[in-house]
């Protein structure tokens, strides 16, 4: 018998800081629950993340995984419209994108989602 799984976006089990050099956006995604780690690391890819953020058309996304801290960090390139001196965005620094990259919706065991 399989666990009851439920779906629910990242914003509900994790938070996002995000950062910049030049046109290459920085974000991290750290969990509140680190029972939720063998989901997040089978679902939160660099393929899922650049399919996030294709209407940013990135060039490449490099996943780097940190276990002991049951955190991710994503290194998204070409996605800030040149950076914050040539960009005309009003988010030149990318800061607001972390809230996008915590839209993404997976699935995990409904035992452990947040009550809402």
């Amino acid at each position: 018998m399989t666990e009851p799984m439920v779906n629910v976006p990242l914003f509900d089990i994790a938070h996002s800081r995000a950062g910049d050099k030049g046109d290459r956006l920085n974000l991290s995604l750290i969990l509140f629950d680190q029972a939720l780690w063998p989901w997040i690391l089978e679902s939160v890819t660099a393929d899922r993340v650049k399919a996030q953020f294709s209407d940013r058309s990135p060039s490449h996304v490099e996943r780097y995984v940190l276990p002991q801290l049951c955190a991710m960090n994503f290194v998204i390139d070409q996605v800030l419209e040149g950076g914050v001196n040539r960009s005309l965005a009003l988010d030149r620094h990318g800061k607001t994108l972390s809230y996008h990259l915590l839209a993404i919706q997976i699935s995990i065991p409904k035992r452990l989602a947040p009550l809402r």
